[in-house]
């Protein structure tokens, strides 16, 4: 972000619906056509031409927001590590990490493990005040990821329809410039994902940060941002276009 704002890029970041900072849906309600249109909301306080950022379930909602819009909801695309069709098995592992810690935290370094756990290959990080952003206290004292557990009891695949095929439907309808950002070493986007990918959404340009994991942002965020910023910069000048960042709140594993 800061990179960005250095070049003379705008930036907004905002977490998604049950995320971060962001209230819980009282109907638990996390479907991606709630998403995007949170996401459309958000984008009529903005002025000018705008670049969706997404990473995850982001880049997932900025691609259905885009394909459900017209005009266009915005006039660039990058997608962190997601495509229309992930992985099955890492997906899967994802919700297993999220499923398997209901219980929540007696303390900071307990979290941290927890992390180190799913992320093998990540170093440990010297200041652990990002993970702590990324945790609430509950009235137990305990530490608890900073995302609504409803999300979770929703079997994946259960909306109507699941967001894959919601995915898939509006695919034809993505025409703006798109840049997918891939974890070398992710379990969530492979070869044949990126596949699909470019053969349904053929502008797709791919950048792949090869030492990163599904998290590339917190992986390699030097990488990661030089690939953002160079993509805006083929398409945008800088100061004519705002980046609005779909983040998800997750932990930075």
């Amino acid at each position: 972000m800061h990179r960005l704002v250095g070049q003379g890029y705008g930036v907004i970041n905002y977490d998604a619906r049950g995320h971060g900072d962001s209230a819980w849906s009282p109907v638990a309600n996390y479907t991606i056509q709630a998403l995007a249109a949170d996401l459309r909301a958000i984008r009529e306080t903005v002025r000018g031409p705008v670049a969706l950022v997404g990473a995850s379930m982001g880049g997932m909602t900025s691609f259905y927001a885009i394909g459900t819009s017209d005009p266009p909801l915005a006039q660039a695309l990058v997608m962190v590590d997601i495509v229309l069709s992930i992985a099955q098995e890492g997906g899967q592992r994802i919700r297993r990490f999220m499923q398997g810690h209901d219980k929540g935290f007696a303390d900071l370094e307990e979290a941290r493990l927890a992390v180190a756990a799913y992320n093998p290959d990540r170093p440990a990080p010297k200041d652990t005040s990002g993970l702590r952003k990324n945790l609430r206290q509950g009235e137990d004292g305990r530490l608890y990821w900073h995302w609504d557990p409803l999300m979770l009891r929703m079997p994946p695949g259960s909306e109507p329809p699941s967001r894959i095929d919601a995915l898939l439907a509006v695919s034809h309808r993505v025409t703006v410039p798109t840049l997918v950002i891939r974890g070398g070493r992710s379990d969530i986007v492979n070869d044949e994902g990126i596949e699909e990918m470019q053969r349904l959404v053929p502008q797709t340009e791919i950048y792949e940060v090869p030492a990163a994991g599904h998290m590339v942002a917190g992986d390699q965020n030097d990488m990661f941002s030089a690939g953002v910023l160079s993509f805006l910069q083929r398409h945008f000048p800088a100061g004519t276009t705002n980046a609005l960042e779909a983040m998800n709140g997750n932990p930075d594993l």
